[in-house]
């Protein structure tokens, strides 16, 4: 079985159409989360997850939204809230307030959380990965810090496939990855995409301006 993981979309629509169109024929679809933030177009985001019906947790913009909190310490991620918040109707918001914090998925053989598997927000980076995240998953998907890699170990596989939307490993390149849940390996993805129609376009919806230009070296 052929699992697509995407994570981190943040509003980039631009982004998120280049990885599903890139992407291989797939048996499914999951996201782990952050599918708001950042980025001029939240409800074009939301509504691509939910018309393919895609298994998707709540990241931290997402709970920022839902929860009308915002980041007043980060200009950009406060930005990209309370821009979510205007774009956003009442069904959008609905179903971003009803992603669950984790989620298990193919009969408990994939786990989706955000950041850790014991708290949401903290930020597991590659040099962290160890089998000791693992529970009885075969598979465990992380997001959060837009930073793409993947660990096998005999217990099973960590991983995280990078962001979409607002990659920060230098690559400026949208990432996903590909689950073989059969054999237990996973395929690292990157494409390009249109990143100067982003900038023109969180210039054009009064983001702040490095919202668009970090797009350019992947920070």
């Amino acid at each position: 079985m052929l699992v697509g993981v995407i994570s981190d979309i943040h509003a980039n629509r631009v982004a998120l159409e280049a990885v599903l169109a890139d992407m291989p024929d797939v048996d499914a679809l999951v996201c782990a989360g952050d599918v708001v933030g950042y980025n001029p177009w939240p409800a074009e985001c939301v509504d691509a997850l939910r018309e393919r019906d895609v298994p998707t947790i709540m990241g931290n913009h997402d709970r920022s939204v839902v929860t009308e909190t915002g980041y007043p310490g980060n200009r950009m991620a406060d930005a990209g809230v309370h821009h979510a918040l205007d774009e956003l109707d009442d069904d959008q918001l609905e179903w971003l307030r009803s992603l669950p914090t984790e989620r298990l998925c193919f009969d408990g053989r994939m786990k989706l959380v955000h950041g850790h598997p014991d708290d949401p927000n903290r930020y597991t980076y590659p040099g962290l990965f160890s089998a000791t995240l693992l529970e009885d998953e075969d598979v465990l998907v992380m997001g959060h810090t837009h930073v793409q890699a993947h660990e096998t170990f005999d217990e099973g596989v960590v991983m995280n496939p990078g962001s979409v939307g607002q990659p920060r490993d230098e690559d400026p390149r949208a990432a996903y990855s590909v689950v073989d849940l059969d054999d237990l390996t996973v395929e690292e993805h990157r494409v390009e995409y249109d990143v100067e129609a982003v900038v023109e376009a969180v210039e054009a919806a009064g983001l702040p301006e490095g919202t668009g230009t970090r797009l350019r070296k992947g920070r």
